[in-house]
């Protein structure tokens, strides 16, 4: 549970193209055994703390003959941005990956900066 002490609560929303693979010759396409990939995202305005993040594919073109296996999640969340992480392993192909994300968290007021 994320209690929030602000009274300003924000919430920033984007896209981000993460796997482009298939045009690029890339290791989630061409490879094999276990991958990974990794974008920065930076918030357009800082939060006062780290911001609960959610993510989700919005598109995502996989080879249809092989296992079709991946990991989406965030790491290292602070208030001003947070890591993109997608995985996956065996025989898995992924040409392409586009992934919305959602930060809802409180934002700093003028008492926060009288501090």
């Amino acid at each position: 549970m994320v209690r929030f002490h602000s009274s300003e609560i924000g919430v920033s929303q984007g896209s981000v193209m993460l796997v482009t693979d298939y045009d690029t010759g890339g290791p989630l396409w061409t490879g094999s055994g276990e991958r990974v990939t990794r974008q920065s995202v930076v918030f357009p305005e800082r939060f006062l703390a780290p911001p609960a993040v959610q993510v989700a594919p919005s598109m995502w073109d996989i080879d249809g003959s092989t296992n079709q296996r991946g990991d989406l999640g965030v790491e290292n969340v602070t208030s001003a941005g947070f890591d993109l992480v997608f995985k996956t392993w065996g025989d898995s192909r992924v040409a392409r990956m586009r992934v919305q994300w959602t930060a809802i968290g409180a934002l700093p007021d003028d008492q926060d900066f009288l501090l």
